[in-house]
């Protein structure tokens, strides 16, 4: 795979299943109890990322991963997201879940399920976009697109945190970015392509915003109108309230690419108020379903109906966003 950058040519590498292994025989040498997965009720991650206000960032990072062209055109050439957008989103969440909250088993297959779907997904595009010439080859499992929607993920849910909660201390976020190399680890990507701290992914985000990396492809901006429910007659509620949180949250150069309109003046307050509310909830109520599914597991309690229908409901909110899907 190639990208051209001025006269330079970057050469990315594809983590083969044997990688993958590898990587993940490493990160089991590092779990002292794995009932608790990869990270654990004690982490940085569970506490910043276990609770509802994830799903606020879900629109930022779809589409800064779908503004990565090697990511657009496989989605666009590989997938069913415009027949089902709510069914993909459900389906990714409750991979991430597993790898995030599952005991190690679990996250390990979680790994392999991925990786595997992954290695079927390979193609070209079609046409130049930012710095990537036509017939640039892609594959899922590229080291390289798989550190990018990694980063993008951990750098959503310190966005969104400190949207709702006001500023991290560095040494949360770079606890944070170090506990998620774990997570990384999941997908083969190799140690020397991940963080060592916030600030060098911080960095890392940066370069990748500020270049020609970048670029909203047709087909990646016909995608983001499902995404946010402009793909039919009339955009429903909660489609116009994730868009303007989306148009927010993203740097505003690919919010203008992708064509969301500019955001209300209620959605700073909104935001405030929503994180203020969060704040004064009962943890029970706050918590994703599977943080609180993964406590009763730790704590030898069989799983809760009320998990259940919480998580159904929850993901069953994204088919009032997109009005799409079964």
């Amino acid at each position: 795979m190639t990208h051209e950058q001025g006269d330079q040519t970057i050469g990315n590498v594809v983590v083969t299943r044997e990688a993958l292994e590898a990587s993940l025989t490493t990160l089991q040498g590092e779990i002292e109890d794995p009932r608790a997965g990869i990270l654990g009720p004690r982490s940085i991650a569970w506490r910043l990322g276990g609770e509802l206000a994830t799903f606020v960032g879900g629109g930022r990072a779809a589409l800064l991963q779908l503004a990565h062209p090697l990511v657009a055109y496989a989605i666009d050439q590989h997938s069913q997201t415009r027949a089902d957008v709510a069914g993909r989103f459900q389906r990714t969440f409750r991979s991430v879940f597993a790898m995030v909250f599952g005991d190690l088993d679990a996250a390990f297959r979680a790994a392999r399920r991925v990786h595997a779907i992954h290695a079927q997904i390979h193609g070209t595009i079609p046409e130049r976009t930012g710095g990537w010439i036509a017939g640039t080859p892609y594959h899922a499992n590229d080291a390289d697109t798989l550190r990018w929607v990694h980063a993008t993920l951990v750098d959503t849910i310190l966005v969104v945190r400190e949207q709702l909660d006001g500023p991290l201390p560095d040494a949360i976020k770079d606890g944070y970015v170090i506990e998620m190399n774990r997570f990384g680890a999941l997908f083969g990507i190799p140690s020397s392509l991940l963080p060592g701290s916030w600030l060098a992914h911080d960095s890392y985000m940066r370069a990748m915003v500020a270049s020609d990396r970048l670029a909203v492809a047709p087909c990646a901006r016909e995608m983001a109108q499902f995404l946010i429910g402009r793909a039919g007659a009339a955009q429903p509620p909660l489609g116009r309230i994730a868009e303007a949180v989306t148009a927010l949250l993203l740097p505003p150069h690919l919010a203008a690419q992708f064509e969301l309109r500019p955001t209300p003046r209620w959605t700073h307050v909104g935001l405030g108020a929503f994180g203020l509310a969060l704040r004064r909830m009962p943890r029970v109520l706050r918590e994703l379903p599977a943080r609180r599914e993964a406590r009763r597991r730790l704590a030898g309690s069989p799983p809760g109906r009320i998990g259940a229908w919480a998580e159904r409901r929850l993901f069953g909110l994204t088919r009032h966003v997109t009005r799409t899907g079964r």
